[in-house]
């Protein structure tokens, strides 16, 4: 039996770990959990969920601390980690302070470090910041890779690494797959529909997500502005769970607290947010877990990024990347709702992501 130590900090990471988690488990492995604690509230009601308890939680969060600090602090308590758990291998996911603080804790053991969704890439540093820099440097001491597509693969061979890259699909994907099981059941689905009863069946429904450090400030307001003026068709309703983020927060309040056709909702638990994926009409996202997540339901992905490490989704036409242009977002989105022609070349594509087995290559290629 292998002790596989599985650490993450944020939903998005626990989301796609947690398909990996229940494989381990699945077969006869031993699957150690450590939370850093950035995203504990988020992520706590979807571990339950998924059935999965967490052993280790490091409490990482301080007011107002650096991502100097954040580092230095999961670096020295996850090295005590590894002292007591002693696994044969470190998981860690995608690009967070966590991916890299940990990976590196692990390296400075010499414990081999597993990169699922590795090789993704924009080609600047500083986009997103810091996200790019720690997948970056995760690939340097990691010893197994784990690239989502075949374009993420391609370019870990630029960069030399070709041994232990072995592409999956995202592990993501596995998670919706296990979860639309449950949408579909008709007991939750009327409940979700009772618990958000403000949703008009008769209305087209456009989710909206928006958080990434690189849209705090002005290209926040431009969205905002786009948002605003598509809101003036009374035949639209918006949903935008609103990150906790104040940079986030205090913007969107300002602009749409006295809408009543667009909908501020408090950060969505993973069920509840996979449900608003499958009713609305198009999406509106900075985030890369919803590119990856929205084709999945045949939804036309609106990317509010000047450029993405998820280019496979624009080539593929399930997405398309429009910054934080107000004409640009408001032409797009008007002409997906009269052309008929053009929403369909985006909804009948196929998800370039993955078919919701990552999980299974992955465990297959480590045990």
């Amino acid at each position: 039996m292998k002790k596989l130590l599985f650490c993450f900090g944020t939903r998005p990471e626990a989301i796609k770990m947690a398909p990996v988690i229940k494989e381990t488990i699945d077969r006869g492995h031993k699957a150690i959990v450590c939370l850093t604690g950035q995203h504990r509230d988020m992520i706590i009601p979807f571990l339950e969920f998924f059935e999965i308890i967490s052993d280790y939680d490091l409490d990482i969060m301080k007011p107002n601390q650096s991502l100097a600090d954040m580092t230095a602090n999961i670096l020295t308590k996850m090295s005590n980690v590894l002292d007591e758990v002693k696994p044969d291998y470190v998981m860690v996911q995608g690009d967070t302070t966590t991916t890299f603080t940990c990976g590196l804790a692990a390296f400075y053991q010499k414990i081999p470090v597993v990169h699922i969704e590795a090789g993704l890439r924009t080609g600047d540093i500083y986009s997103p910041f810091p996200e790019e820099a720690n997948r970056r440097l995760v690939t340097a001491f990691a010893q197994y890779f784990f690239p989502p597509t075949d374009a993420s693969a391609a370019n870990l061979h630029k960069e030399n690494i070709t041994e232990n890259v072995v592409v999956t699909g995202n592990t993501s994907i596995d998670a919706l797959r296990i979860t639309s099981d449950s949408i579909n059941n008709s007991v939750l689905a009327d409940k979700l529909s009772e618990k958000y009863s403000f949703v008009d069946p008769s209305k087209k429904l456009v989710l909206v997500t928006t958080h990434r450090r690189e849209n705090h400030g002005e290209p926040l307001v431009n969205i905002c502005k786009a948002i605003l003026e598509l809101s003036k068709n009374k035949d639209l309703q918006f949903v935008l769970p609103v990150h906790l983020n104040p940079n986030v927060k205090d913007v969107i309040h300002g602009y749409f607290d006295d809408v009543d056709n667009v909908h501020l909702l408090k950060p969505l638990d993973y069920v509840d947010f996979s449900w608003f994926m499958s009713k609305s009409f198009f999406i509106l996202t900075d985030s890369g877990g919803v590119q990856e997540e929205g084709p999945y339901f045949k939804k036309p992905i609106l990317v509010l990024r000047e450029n993405t490490e998820r280019p496979e989704g624009v080539t593929a036409n399930v997405s398309i990347l429009l910054g934080s242009n107000k004409e640009m977002i408001i032409e797009t989105a008007n002409r997906l709702l009269v052309d008929k022609e053009y929403y369909s070349s985006f909804s009948l594509n196929q998800n370039p992501y993955g078919n919701g087995f990552a999980s299974k290559v992955i465990l297959d290629t480590l045990l």
